[in-house]
């Protein structure tokens, strides 16, 4: 291979760390430790319970099955009590950021190992959160060209105010972002197939979410994986029911989220969710789009556009279009496990922590949390950025700290060593001597102190200045190691950010075909604890 895999867990908040950790403060907020085998067997009753054969046959209905996908595997997974891990993303442009893909290799192969732990068919399921309003984070991605230049790719805003993603069809500009990412990345053996991939899952009609779908799909439907579309009408269907129960019981679970949001302050932990007054768990299509619902006396009120609206009017409007009410992120879960027999959500940091509010939300449901997984996070060092950081002399840690940081110590490093040696022995020889000289002036006039002592500072400025001048001289003779290192960090960490939040995966897929993904299958092994007699 071309390549090597970084292969570890994102970096997060504090509670996601002592999460992944199995720190005590933490595993009050959570369904068991994602290492003990015993935390995934104790929630097969309690899904048993709610899922009989005909539930199981209603969620396989809400499920997009892939092709090749043995009709018998579906049968046994009815009959023998299948359950599912899950994991999710919001659409994104050209399959989104690279951690989505990784998250869906996460799902699949826990979800292999679980199969052999628990005796039973296990499904992995990819939830597209098609009814997400964010525009402005789904709208872009980025690739880097043939001449290691970073290229970001954005679909024009089509004035559209803030509505479902499923909701926008794309325009015909959309076309021209998909020839400007094929003219941007390297015509190579795998290339055409991706790049013409890419052509028929996003074109003018359809949605980022279509899109988003269809390329992970094409990635991630050969290793088993199963989809589920937030916005589908089987979907809406059978989460109709717990929606409108949130909305008769929001004040109630506004109150529990609180209490669970200060248990995690005096735990030492923030929320990553904040509890608004009069907030409600949903969002209703208004006037202003997709719009959060807030308690007004006893009717409610839409966030942006003051719209009133009574309950039995959300309960009309969700009836004559059961797309129009939709859950907010700390109710997305409770309504996955409700449709599917969750065992487990394969998260990110961000997921993972506010997981942590919701534990209690679920059982006002009538459900257990599922077990927390946290994903794989991945660093792709290419052979030639290898090449770059040996010559260098830097580890992937160290580029994490800002450009000029980084080449100044590297050109402090290349400074003659007699140069640094007298600069040195000119510092502390100007230290020392002001500190006799300072002695020996106050004796004379205590008022001398303010004249010698800016002496010595203005003298230690001085070299320092020179230094500073020695070092940018030092960098235009190493203009060569600079390119290099800037070439490196645009690489593995462009926009200053990990690579898997920023590039696209199509940006692996054309230079290393389908051995990107068999690498990252293979790599991405899930280790449980030994259980004890």
């Amino acid at each position: 291979m071309n390549f090597e895999l970084l292969v570890g867990r994102p970096l997060g908040s504090p509670l996601f760390e002592d999460y992944l950790g199995g720190v005590e403060s933490a595993a009050p907020f959570y369904s068991g430790s994602w290492q003990d085998p015993k935390s995934y067997r104790a929630l097969l009753d309690t899904v048993d319970a709610r899922f009989d054969s005909d539930a199981r046959r209603r969620a396989l209905g809400a499920l997009t099955i892939p092709e090749g996908l043995d009709p018998e595997r579906l049968d046994r997974w009815i009959e023998q009590r299948g359950v599912i891990v899950t994991t999710g993303q919001q659409p994104g442009l050209l399959g989104g950021p690279l951690y989505a893909l990784y998250k869906g290799i996460s799902a699949v192969r826990l979800a292999e190992r679980l199969e052999g732990l628990l005796a039973r068919p296990v499904l992995p399921v990819f939830w597209v959160a098609s009814e997400d309003h964010d525009w402005e984070e789904a709208d872009h991605t980025y690739v880097i060209d043939t001449a290691n230049e970073l290229i970001r790719l954005q679909v024009p805003d089509p004035g559209h105010i803030k509505r479902a993603l499923h909701r926008i069809p794309l325009g015909e500009e959309i076309a021209d972002v998909v020839e400007q990412a094929a003219q941007n990345l390297p015509e190579t053996d795998f290339s055409t197939p991706y790049v013409d991939q890419l052509r028929k899952a996003y074109k003018p009609g359809v949605t980022l979410a279509d899109g988003f779908t269809e390329v992970l799909s094409s990635l991630l439907a050969p290793l088993g994986m199963c989809f589920a579309d937030a916005a589908s009408s089987a979907v809406k269907e059978l989460s109709g029911p717990l929606l409108l129960e949130e909305l008769s019981r929001a004040e109630a679970h506004e109150a529990l989220l609180r209490e669970d949001a200060d248990k995690l302050g005096d735990a030492g932990y923030s929320a990553q969710v904040p509890i608004l007054d009069g907030a409600v768990n949903l969002f209703l299509e208004g006037p202003e789009g997709r719009e959060r619902i807030y308690r007004n006396g006893s009717d409610f009120e839409l966030r942006r556009s003051r719209e009133s609206v009574s309950a039995v009017a959300v309960r009309e409007r969700a009836e004559a279009d059961p797309l129009t009410l939709s859950p907010n992120v700390l109710l997305r879960p409770v309504v996955e496990s409700t449709i599917f027999p969750v065992i487990s959500y394969v998260a990110g940091p961000g997921e993972t922590a506010y997981y942590a509010q919701i534990k209690r939300l679920f059982e006002a449901h009538g459900l257990m949390m599922p077990v927390i997984y946290p994903r794989h996070s991945v660093a792709v060092v290419e052979a030639r950025i290898r090449k770059k950081l040996d010559k260098l002399g830097l580890d992937l840690e160290s580029l994490q700290r800002p450009f000029h940081e980084i080449v100044s110590d590297m050109a402090r490093d290349e400074m003659p060593e007699d140069v640094r040696q007298t600069l040195g022995k000119l510092e502390s020889d100007v230290a020392l001597g002001s500190v006799d000289l300072l002695d020996a002036a106050t004796n004379i006039d205590p008022t001398l102190k303010g004249p010698v002592t800016n002496a010595r500072n203005t003298a230690l400025s001085a070299f320092q200045a020179a230094e500073r001048k020695i070092i940018q001289s030092v960098k235009r003779k190493n203009e060569v190691q600079s390119s290099q290192l800037e070439v490196a960090q645009r690489h593995l960490f462009p926009e200053g950010q990990p690579q898997e939040r920023i590039l696209a995966p199509v940006y692996y897929l054309v230079r290393y075909g389908n051995e990107f993904v068999d690498a990252l299958v293979e790599r991405f092994t899930v280790d449980l604890a030994e259980e004890s007699e």
